[in-house]
């Protein structure tokens, strides 16, 4: 059997492809898919492309650049409150614990939540022990 890393409830990343180093994310069993705070979203269904900002202005990594990647999909997604939202999602790839992965991201505003990165069930499943 293949051993896995222990992680806690908290975690620092790295997403090499959008140039944020030491990003906080926080690690939440109860959530289905991982998510990275943006804000600007513009989807071109034509080109299949996704256009947006990460972070926003009051976070110390903000640089004003503006992303834009495959369009992976859209799908519905339930939040913590029970709203429903229509989410984009893009593909890259993320750093932890000296290993990178890929990872599926839904693009959400995240302004009112603590952490601008969640590590969904999706991602953690078969990588890695949680121990909060």
């Amino acid at each position: 059997m293949k051993s896995k890393a222990t992680i806690g409830r908290f975690e620092k990343v790295n997403l090499p492809e959008l140039g944020l180093t030491m990003l906080d994310a926080k690690v939440d069993t109860g959530a289905d898919r991982s998510s990275i705070h943006c804000h600007n979203i513009e989807v071109d269904k034509k080109k299949r492309v996704v256009s947006f900002n990460l972070l926003d202005p009051s976070h110390p990594d903000y640089n004003e650049k503006k992303f834009t990647l495959p369009l992976h999909g859209m799908r519905w997604v339930k939040s913590s409150n029970g709203t429903k939202e229509y989410r984009v999602y893009v593909k890259t790839k993320i750093e932890m614990m000296g290993k990178e992965y890929p990872i599926e991201l839904s693009l959400a505003d995240r302004t009112a939540m603590s952490f601008p990165m969640l590590l969904g069930r999706k991602f953690l499943h078969n990588r890695f022990l949680v121990d909060v």
